[in-house]
């Protein structure tokens, strides 16, 4: 077999075909152009919003570091308020034991001054009471005759 010969191709553009390419590429172009505008807008606006997100993050931490150390010298507050307290309870309780003592000496000194003058009034009155006896002793045989003669019985009046 004899080699092939080679044919040419005609490369005759079609000019309808090469304005509709060109429209075509045009076209794809400026939508090129409208995504890669609009991927820059949506760049920008991701990094501003990146860039607040930062700065509201880093003022949070600020925050948050603020009120950890204001929640410390709270708690530090209050324990020393707690410690205080307590110690002015130790010291009422202290001075009403005091005073409680201090009442239970009172009542027991009255109590021994009143068992004192009991005793006491207790004997001047038997001493009194003996001292009646013996002289209503003396009187009693004297009068006794005396309500006899009248015809009365001492013992019945």
């Amino acid at each position: 077999m004899p080699p092939k010969k080679k044919t040419k191709k005609s490369t005759k553009k079609n000019p309808e075909r090469s304005e509709n390419d060109l429209e075509a590429k045009y076209r794809r172009s400026v939508l090129d152009v409208a995504i890669l505008q609009d991927h820059i807008d949506l760049s920008r606006r991701y990094n501003a919003m990146q860039t607040e997100m930062t700065s509201e993050v880093q003022r949070m931490e600020k925050e948050v570091s603020q009120l950890s150390e204001k929640l410390v010298m709270c708690q530090q507050e209050l324990s020393k308020e707690t410690r205080a307290r307590e110690q002015v309870e130790r010291e009422k309780d202290s001075v009403i034991a005091d005073l409680r003592h201090q009442l239970e000496l009172m009542e027991t000194d009255y109590e021994k001054i009143l068992h004192e003058n009991l005793d006491s009034l207790s004997s001047q009155l038997s001493a009194a009471q003996r001292g009646w006896e013996d002289e209503s002793t003396a009187a009693h045989p004297k009068y006794e005759a005396l309500l006899s003669e009248f015809g009365l019985n001492a013992r019945n009046i």
